[in-house]
């Protein structure tokens, strides 16, 4: 996936550091064993046990999270553009919040007849403090409905989802997992994160169906991502998705599935503790989204899994 070059970025709706965002609700406090609730406030990219998580929502901000990288994130963010976006991991993460700002922007409207609210991403290090509590690196990329937030650590591409699970090191692999994210953030406006909560593991559970279909709109996003134009009537920020950038996709859609994750920990595959589906499953879904570019084909919950 290949940014046009040259061109300034709209960076106000990320921040560095925990900073910024929608923040002054909590929800639901979380404590340190949360639980199922945990499926519901955090959207956790990562197949982990909540119960691991040890999310504290009386935190008052991110213990090991110094002003001075803060701040170094903030300059970074701030100095973005196009064509640095190709190739920094930081950059790449603010020019695909805009993609799928321009995507969602032009398709929700004429898909299900409502105007899309950008969520604020919060690019962080080791630990940050959200409307959900408090929370580490360890979590991996997460959305928080209390806030309306994504937080990304870039560490998470290199160290986990490529050294540890396998994933692809393509930017298009980062792309995808910031597009599952926003998925997240589109199911809260239509009320359907709380599935989750409802339904929280088991390989049809209501948990394992709202990861799918976040999967399946992040294909929707990537159909749609060159073709849509920024908000101005400019050309579209994504100049190019190749069969290899889709390939690579689809290879960490597969290397964070349930069975895949479980397998690589040494454990046996046991689907009845599942929350995000196996490797087949989310491959599955993100090709429909990509293939089909439609809201009605991601309806997770009336599919047969």
């Amino acid at each position: 996936m290949t940014f046009r070059q040259g061109g300034r970025l709209d960076t106000s709706g990320v921040s560095g550091g925990g900073r910024g965002g929608r923040g002054g609700r909590r929800g639901i406090a979380v404590g340190g064993g949360v639980g199922g609730l945990a499926v519901v406030l955090i959207a956790l990219f990562l197949g982990v046990d909540p119960g691991q998580l040890g999310l504290d929502s009386g935190a008052t901000g991110g213990p090991g999270q110094t002003s001075e990288s803060a701040q170094q994130l903030q300059a970074h963010i701030d100095q973005c553009d196009l064509q640095q976006a190709n190739t920094d991991t930081i950059c790449r993460i603010v020019a695909t919040t805009e993609s799928l700002e321009d995507v969602w922007t032009a398709q929700l409207p004429d898909q299900a007849g409502m105007r899309w609210v950008q969520p604020h991403t919060n690019i962080f290090a080791s630990t940050v403090d959200t409307g959900c509590g408090a929370a580490s690196s360890a979590v991996g990329p997460f959305y928080c409905p209390a806030d309306e937030n994504v937080y990304l650590d870039p560490t998470f591409f290199d160290q986990v989802l490529v050294g540890q699970l396998g994933g692809s090191p393509s930017g298009a692999a980062q792309m995808y997992v910031v597009a599952h994210e926003f998925g997240h953030h589109l199911q809260t406006m239509l009320g359907d994160i709380r599935r989750s909560q409802q339904d929280p593991q088991g390989a049809s559970s209501g948990a394992v169906r709202v990861e799918l279909q976040a999967d399946c709109y992040a294909g929707l996003w990537a159909h749609y991502a060159t073709s849509s134009p920024a908000p101005d009537g400019g050309a579209p920020l994504l100049e190019s998705l190749t069969p290899g950038d889709v390939d690579a996709i689809i290879q960490t859609a597969e290397a964070i599935g349930d069975d895949h994750i479980q397998r690589s920990g040494g454990a046996r595959v046991d689907p009845q503790s599942w929350t995000h589906g196996s490797s087949e499953m989310r491959r599955q879904w993100f090709v429909t989204g990509y293939e089909q570019g439609s809201m009605q084909a991601c309806d997770t919950f009336r599919a047969r899994l």
